[in-house]
């Protein structure tokens, strides 16, 4: 499996998208400052992530979150329709 993650910083709440064959290992490595490009916004929490049966797949839905604004706002907006649906059942 791999897998497309979104990361959101609890210092500053900016987010970090990539894509792994690891998710635990991988999370770990972030929020252990290795790396470089986001380990100032140390810690970080995994907000969401998506599985994929193979690398070709989720390296394509990573660039696409990446670099397609479009995208990237339906996700997040996805994100906040869960979180919202999710904290008026509690």
């Amino acid at each position: 499996m791999y897998y497309v993650y979104l990361l959101q910083s609890e210092k500053n709440r900016s987010t970090y998208i990539g894509y792994t064959s690891d998710l635990k290992k991988r999370f770990a490595e972030h929020n252990q400052g290795k790396t470089k490009s986001i380990k100032h916004s140390l810690p970080y929490r995994l907000t969401y992530y998506e599985a994929y049966q193979n690398k070709t797949d989720a390296r394509k839905r990573e660039i696409e979150l990446k670099e397609n604004s479009y995208q990237k706002e339906q996700l997040f907006k996805r994100i906040q329709n869960s979180f919202m649906a999710s904290s008026s059942n509690g």
